[in-house]
């Protein structure tokens, strides 16, 4: 029996009882269904129906708020090593399910099984990293000043709302849900609707990992019915989001009555630039495997190649031998590279940019063309020839899909470089460690690799400046969203007070 066959009667296994039951709400530790009735998630691998899908609307959201702001005076209470010891019993049964999480995120969003079989044990990660900060994230400083002792201390916000994206969701909920939770707060959780599937399944870990009812619930549903309440409910004092940048910008009108805190993770249109005294192989491999890796539909991705004339003839020819080698096909076979888009919507915007390429002049070097007449799969493409002006060289694509721009001087990179409304990361290959060091300080971009791929450390902090988002996620960053500072001043002496009035 092949790897893809075991695979996918794994799969069936795991998938049956959604197939029968559909995808409920949790909501105060109760497994409900959605009070607008439910919808279909289908996989983008064949169009298939995977499960009935419980929609929620402002009732559910209503219920879930109201289930958070109940649970969080006693979370919030509690302990840090005991939060700190549920924490890692989720981590346990995540690790535990992993196989089951990453076979049912491949189906259900097209990723690879060679990327998505390591995500769930990132996820674990996160919940581990945060659970060991837990005990001392209230920690704060002692601060002194003539006759005076300022003490500052952390206490988590309130009930937070969270909303996660579809491209790779179970890890990107691990990284907003597990500091919240550590930090004391209480979660109702809206998930992407064309990926709900692990959503399910963290909320039944953390259950059964002993997680009090109420302090994490999860409302499935669409961003203007489920998504809109959860933004606008009183009772909720912050949204984390992880998106696009004009749903981001949608949140934060409807949160403003109630002046909610945001931090958004948004889009992007990152460069990678390619100097000519670089390691060129190593250089080709990273521009690669980060924009075609899970199937280019990631914030961080490479999108724009800025490579130096001097060896754009060469690099290009070897970037499109490659590109034209990788291999697209089902995401549940281990050899598969790249697998289908999310969903008909996103397929139809990705092809779209390819007959957008051509009109505005650039060449169609690779790919471009979709792949079977079942699913939404589309063969890795590549432009090249194109100039800073063009819309495939300004607009988030968000698919396996690169644009390459020459450039002569390193003045000139940086323009080009600059020259986007998204500022999330940029990745830069050159041995000149001076220029390395001028060209990451003058790059608008809040995360810069060097010589490097995205290669992430949680302590760091984790976000985008411009269009690409408000706010970093990553080690003691991750608290200061999800907790308020308080100060403190103690006199030390009598100091002088002016007597008005006396």
């Amino acid at each position: 029996m092949t790897a893809l066959a075991q695979n996918l009667g794994k799969l069936d296994r795991h998938l049956a009882r959604f197939r029968a039951g559909g995808i409920m709400n949790l909501i105060g530790g109760e497994t409900l269904a959605g009070s607008g009735g439910t919808f279909q998630t289908h996989s983008p691998v064949d169009e298939s129906l995977i499960a009935e899908v419980a929609l929620g609307t402002a009732t559910d959201i209503d219920r879930a708020a109201k289930a958070a702001k109940a649970a969080f005076p006693a979370w919030a209470a509690m302990e840090g090593e005991k939060r700190k010891a549920i924490l890692h019993r989720i981590a346990d049964l995540i690790e535990s399910r992993a196989e089951e999480i990453a076979l049912c995120e491949c189906w259900d969003t097209g990723q690879a099984w060679r990327f998505m079989s390591k995500a769930a044990l990132r996820g674990a990660e996160n919940f581990r990293f945060f659970a060991d900060r837990a005990p001392a994230a209230r920690d704060g400083q002692s601060l002194s000043a003539p006759g005076q002792l300022n003490l500052t201390s952390r206490h988590p916000i309130g009930p937070v709302g969270v909303i996660t994206p579809w491209n790779t969701p179970f890890m990107l909920s691990t990284w907003k849900i597990a500091p919240a939770l550590a930090a004391g707060c209480t979660v109702v959780h809206k998930p992407a609707e064309f990926s709900p599937l692990s959503a399910r399944l963290l909320a039944e870990i953390c259950h059964e990992a002993g997680l009090p009812p109420g302090v994490l619930n999860l409302v499935n549903g669409m961003g203007e019915g489920a998504g809109k309440a959860l933004t606008e409910h009183p009772d909720i004092k912050a949204i984390a989001f992880v998106g696009e940048s004009r749903t981001g910008s949608m949140i934060m009108k409807q949160g403003a009555d109630t002046l909610k805190r945001v931090h958004f993770e948004l889009g992007g249109k990152n460069p990678v630039v390619v100097f000519d005294d670089a390691d060129l192989d190593r250089a080709l491999d990273a521009v690669i495997f980060m924009i075609y890796s899970l199937n280019g539909e990631r914030c961080t991705s490479s999108s724009r190649l800025l490579v130096q004339d001097t060896i754009a003839e060469e690099f290009h020819a070897k970037l499109v031998e490659r590109v034209n080698r990788l291999r697209v096909g089902h995401p549940l076979d281990p050899e598969t590279e790249v697998g289908p888009l999310i969903h008909k919507t996103h397929f139809d915007k990705v092809t779209g940019y390819v007959e957008i390429g051509r009109q505005d002049g650039a060449r169609l070097a690779a790919g471009g063309t979709r792949v079977g007449e079942k699913g939404w799969f589309v063969r890795p493409t590549l432009f090249t020839g194109a100039t800073t002006d063009m819309r495939i060289a300004q607009e988030e694509v968000f698919g396996p899909f690169l644009t390459s721009i020459t450039f002569a001087t390193e003045a000139e990179a940086l323009n080009i470089a600059n020259d986007v409304a998204y500022g999330l990361t940029g990745y830069l290959w050159t041995n000149d460690l001076t220029r390395a060091l001028r060209f990451s300080d003058a790059l608008e971009a809040g995360m810069i690799w060097v010589n490097s791929e995205n290669v992430r450390h949680l302590p760091t902090p984790f976000g985008g400046v411009k269009a690409s988002g408000i706010g970093r996620d990553g080690g003691d960053w991750s608290f200061d969203f999800y907790m308020e500072t308080k100060n403190r001043a103690f006199a030390l002496g009598n100091h002088k007070i002016q007597r008005l009035g006396a």
